[in-house]
């Protein structure tokens, strides 16, 4: 296989254009660009709790903490609509 040249590649455009309609296109590429926007913003939060949840000092083994408050999903900039509060998952199995 050889490279792709200006031809071919203006033949796949074509292609793509036929296969999904030049209507869907833009909205597809909108989902995915606030999809990454989600994707990064996720990364980063992660990012950051992981350099805050660093203990300093190790805990004491009598030490109890009290009830973390709930975590949120932070929306990307720009879209407010899909913050929503997260419940922590728990092991309810039975042993």
């Amino acid at each position: 296989m050889g490279r792709l040249g200006p031809t071919e590649i203006i033949l796949i455009l074509v292609v793509i254009i036929l296969l999904f309609g030049a209507k869907k296109l833009p909205d597809m590429a909108r989902s995915l660009g606030k999809s990454a926007r989600i994707l990064k913003s996720e990364a980063k939060a992660m990012k950051s709790e992981d350099q805050q949840s660093a203990p300093a000092d190790p805990p004491t083994a009598g030490a109890q903490d009290p009830q973390p408050a709930p975590r949120t999903i932070q929306a990307a900039p720009g879209d407010v609509t899909s913050s929503r509060p997260v419940t922590e998952p728990t092991d309810t199995t039975k042993r």
